[in-house]
This record gives C-alpha cells, structure tokens and sequence, in this order.
C-alpha cells in the first residue's frame, strides 16, 4: 500500500494550489495550515528551494470522529497535501493515503474509518 497518491498537473504552481484547495472544499476539507518550504528554508538557512508547498488539509467531521475513535489519531492530523514544481518546471501533487498512515496506531475502528477518508480523498485526486 502507497503512503501517497501523486500526479502531475498541467496547471502553473500556483494555479495548482488554486484548484486543489477549491476540489478539497468540495469534500468538506478546509486547509488548516500552510507551509511554503521554499520560503521557509530561505528564510531559516538561506538556502534556495524549488516552490514547494505544503497544505494541512481538514475535515472537521472526520477529525471529530477520528479522535473520538483513537486519541492519538492527531498525530496524523491534518492531512497534508503536497505541491511541488519540479526542476523541469513540472508540477506534482501528492495526497496522504490515510489508510497507510494509520496502519501504525494499531485500532482497527480507526483502520476502518480512514477507508472512509481514503475513499473521499480519492475523488478529490481524481478531479485533480
């Protein structure tokens, strides 16, 4: 089982996070965080860095119930969600596979509520 689901995209890097920002509020996800590592890494160490892009997506149904299953579920939390504009100038998403990442917590009710979120992120990737 893949920790991720990743394609590349046709859209500039910024048009990119435009438009999976807009699909995942389609699904109930709200981006929660934001973490520009180019930015940062900039900024922290000087040092230059492709545009690369880190969303913390959220549903909050689905957190709710997440931790309500299992109190460690916020260790996974929020589902991050990767933009990336590669040296070819491609740019790539990548989506957290929940049922991976939640193999490690060992609770099964938890195992089968992430097919829940696995299943809605894929028709986020999908649209993408």
């Amino acid at each position: 089982m893949n920790a991720y689901f990743t394609k590349f995209t046709n859209k500039s890097f910024d048009d990119a996070i435009v438009h999976v920002t807009a699909i995942l509020k389609e699904h109930g996800f709200g981006i929660i965080t934001e973490i520009d590592v180019k930015e940062t890494l900039k900024k922290k160490i000087d040092v230059d860095f492709r545009p690369y892009r880190i969303l913390g997506a959220c549903n909050p149904s689905f957190a709710h119930k997440a931790l309500l299953t299992e109190d460690k579920a916020g260790v996974m939390m929020p589902c991050n969600v990767i933009v990336q504009q590669h040296s070819d100038g491609n740019v790539e998403i990548t989506i957290i596979n929940p049922d991976a990442a939640v193999t490690g917590l060992k609770n099964k009710a938890l195992e089968d509520f992430a097919c829940e979120v696995t299943k809605e992120l894929r028709h986020v990737f999908r649209k993408i």
